[in-house]
């Protein structure tokens, strides 16, 4: 009795922790709002159609070709691809044509990835702007700026309706209700 009662503690202990580790099975979904997704990993554990079997058969669906550096990785909402270019503006492409439906022209270059949360996307741009932005995404209007003195460069996050970002001076800004 007690070999057994040994055994199964050590099984316990052994498979407690993955256990723990486990991410909630969640409701799973085609967007890519942010540069990361689920706890910061860069996979997208919803991802039902590509696998290691058919990986091999991808080609070329599209391509959008800015004419200068694109550094922000891409944002996917709502059928919409968003990304920052080095030619000061964000653009909205249909994620199945890659046709444009409308860019924003900041003050800098856009290296930050874009974060997009109920309809609105947010980025930044680099010195000497220096903004964060908040644009509808639908139409790409600002909503909102705000003057962070240096390269706001960082990809925004958005959770629990708090906009969070950093910037090249070592300041993270916190953007949220009053």
């Amino acid at each position: 009795m007690k070999r057994l009662t040994i055994s199964t503690l050590i099984l316990w202990a052994c498979f407690v922790h993955v256990a723990w580790g486990q991410q909630p099975a969640g409701k799973c979904s085609n967007n890519w709002s942010e540069f990361h997704r689920y706890n910061m990993q860069r996979w997208n554990r919803c991802e039902k159609v590509l696998t290691v079997n058919n990986v091999g058969g991808l080609g070329l669906k599209w391509s959008s070709r800015f004419f200068i550096s694109v550094y922000s990785s891409p944002a996917v909402a709502n059928g919409v691809v968003y990304v920052g270019s080095g030619d000061h503006k964000v653009y909205a492409l249909k994620a199945k044509t890659g046709h444009k439906l409308w860019s924003y022209a900041s003050g800098s270059y856009v290296e930050s990835s874009p974060a997009v949360a109920n309809g609105v996307v947010y980025v930044g741009s680099e010195f000497p702007d220096g903004n964060v932005n908040a644009l509808n995404a639908s139409t790409g209007a600002l909503l909102w700026s705000y003057y962070t003195a240096d390269y706001a460069g960082s990809s925004p996050a958005v959770a629990n309706g708090v906009v969070y970002v950093g910037s090249d001076y070592g300041d993270v800004y916190a953007f949220g209700l009053k």
